[in-house]
């Protein structure tokens, strides 16, 4: 696979780039070295390789539910900048 100056010119085209001649050039033969190192991973021999979507195992760290006391009601609107009735008072967002 290969691409072309045209294959250039349209995916500036869709990003509404404004390349000159010279940059399309430029573009056109560095997408075209990472097209060729990135065809070397057709070489390699991968039968037996089970496909994974990590090098490492992942495994979720998660810590055990503890029952706590929330903090008073009192303490907490100490951050609001308005409260009303014991609640955090907001503008309205519909009308």
């Amino acid at each position: 696979m290969s691409i072309t100056t045209k294959d250039v010119e349209h995916v500036a085209n869709l990003a509404r780039l404004e390349l000159t001649d010279s940059e399309k050039e430029q573009f056109t033969e560095q997408l075209n070295a990472i097209l060729k190192y990135a065809e070397k991973l057709n070489g390699l021999d991968t039968d037996g390789v089970e496909p994974t979507s990590h090098v490492l195992p992942i495994m979720n760290v998660m810590r055990a539910d503890d029952n706590r006391p929330s903090l008073p009601i009192e303490k907490v609107l100490l951050n609001a900048p308005d409260d009303e009735d014991g609640q955090f008072k907001v503008p309205a967002v519909l009308e």
